[in-house]
Order: C-alpha cells, then sequence, then structure tokens
C-alpha cells in the first residue's frame, strides 16, 4: 500500500506518502523564503541611502495586475481538480493548461520588469538592494517554473494515458504546491513592493 494508512474497522485512516512528501517540501521552502524575506527587511534600513529607491522604479498598478494574474491561476487550478473529480478529462486538461499559461503571464511580466529595473541600474551587484530583491523575487520565479513545466508535464500526461485514478493524487500534490507558490508571492508582493 503505497501510503501512510492504518485500517481500522474498515477504513483506510491517514495521508498518502506523496501528499505527504509534498507538505514536508513546502515547509521546507515556506522556511526558505522566510529567510530570504528576514534577510532583505534586514537590509531594508539600508536602502534609504540608495541613489535608486524601490519607489523610483516600482510600477505597482503593473505588479498588482501581474499579481492578479497569478492569483486567478489558484482559481483555475482547483476547477481542474474539481472536474478531475467529476471525471471530466479533457476540461481537467484545459485548466491545467489554463494554470500553466496564466504562470507563463507572470513569468513573462517579472522578466519584463527586470529587463526595465536593469535599465533603470538596478542590477544584482548594484545595490544590497538590488541583490535582496533579485534573490527574493528570482527563486520565486523560479519556483514559478518549476509549477509550469510540472502543469505541463501533467496535463500531458493525462492526455496521453487519459483517465486514471494515480494523477488524482498527483493533481492534489501539484495543487498544493501551486497555492504555496501563489501564497509566497502575496507576501513577497506585500512587503517588498506595497509597504513602503
Amino acid at each position: 500500500m503505497n501510503s501512510l494508512t492504518h485500517v481500522h474497522n474498515g477504513e483506510d485512516v491517514g495521508v498518502p506518502n506523496q501528499k505527504l512528501a509534498m507538505w514536508l517540501f513546502l515547509s521546507s521552502e515556506v522556511v526558505f523564503f522566510a529567510v530570504l524575506i528576514s534577510i532583505y527587511l534586514f537590509y531594508k534600513s539600508a536602502f534609504h541611502s540608495l541613489q535608486i529607491t524601490p519607489s523610483d522604479i516600482f510600477d505597482i498598478p503593473f505588479t498588482s495586475v501581474s499579481s492578479f494574474i497569478l492569483l486567478m491561476s489558484s482559481l483555475t487550478m482547483v476547477l481542474s481538480q474539481n472536474h478531475y473529480e467529476r471525471e471530466d478529462i479533457s476540461k481537467t486538461r484545459i485548466w491545467i493548461y489554463t494554470t500553466g499559461f496564466l504562470g507563463l503571464l507572470f513569468i513573462s511580466g517579472q522578466i519584463y520588469e527586470y529587463t526595465i529595473f536593469i535599465n533603470e541600474g538596478l542590477t544584482i551587484s548594484s545595490s544590497i538592494f538590488g541583490t535582496a530583491f533579485y534573490f527574493v523575487t528570482g527563486f520565486h520565479g523560479l519556483h514559478v517554473f518549476i509549477g509550469i513545466m510540472l502543469l505541463f508535464v501533467t496535463g500531458m500526461q493525462i492526455h496521453i494515458e487519459d483517465t486514471n485514478s494515480k494523477f488524482g493524487l498527483s493533481l492534489d500534490s501539484l495543487a498544493l504546491y501551486w497555492h504555496c507558490v501563489d501564497i509566497v508571492w502575496i507576501v513577497i508582493f506585500t512587503i517588498i513592493y506595497l509597504i513602503p
């Protein structure tokens, strides 16, 4: 049996191994991002002396739209799970690919922002702020990119093999990962972009 379950009065109780592993992995990721954000906050007091400050270059409306797109991808992820539970495989695939596409839009927006910031003189080596900013947002972007790859691979697997119960658990684990990435972005966006 591929799960941490106990049979008690004929019922399975517990958390499947794959989901437990995902929860443990996500816990370590949350700690990782908490450390990165703490470092950013620790050095934030030095930002007032910089020639280029966050308020000089951030385009809050643009990043807000980009953030909204990423948050909507959590909704499409939930829709893919709901259709999977109803055994509607074609709509499951549609919503998985939609989630991946929204993730790509978010990444594209982040790359566009980076090019503007670099042209303004904010690079990873230009200041403490540049280093902290690119490390925090860059590592988050990497996690989004990994999620996008997993979404498209899962969508293709479901497409090739059609319906199979094994995808239910992997889709749940992938959804946990994706929602965690979205929640982390809300924290990053609030701390880096919105708090002066």
